[in-house]
């Protein structure tokens, strides 16, 4: 029988480079359709809620992927995106809506939730990257 811990525990290191870096590029995307209005119909401006965070969404996704004082951003992303779910997912409603799965939240959460992750491991040493912060 296979042993799953013989197999994957040595490339733990590079699943880890990976989540940060695909998790990275892509909330570094929403942000970049907020900043600049790539790939959707409507663009926030800059100076509104909605446009601040589509920056932090596009500095810290792209520091996070490149392990670039990534607790620093991961730990800013991850409050980011808890501040979006509770205010424009669950906007505090004591109901059915208050479900992530009902909500539309579930990816706020799961963003806030992998970036606390992030900020709480670093960059590890085997995925490479820039300084740690």
């Amino acid at each position: 029988m296979l042993d799953l811990d013989k197999v994957l525990a040595p490339r733990a290191g590079l699943a880890y480079g990976l989540l940060r870096l695909v998790t990275g590029l892509l909330f570094a995307f929403h942000g970049l359709q907020k900043v600049f209005g790539v790939f959707t119909d409507s663009q926030p401006p800059l100076l509104s809620q909605l446009g601040i965070g589509g920056v932090i969404e596009l500095v810290t996704g792209v520091l996070i992927a490149l392990g670039i004082y990534t607790r620093w951003a991961a730990f800013l992303a991850s409050g980011t995106m808890a501040v979006a779910y509770m205010q424009f997912h669950w906007k505090f409603q004591f109901d059915e809506n208050a479900l992530p799965a009902l909500n539309h939240g579930e990816p706020a959460v799961v963003y806030c939730f992998v970036f606390l992750f992030i900020a709480c491991q670093g960059r590890s040493k085997s995925a490479g990257g820039g300084k740690q912060g």
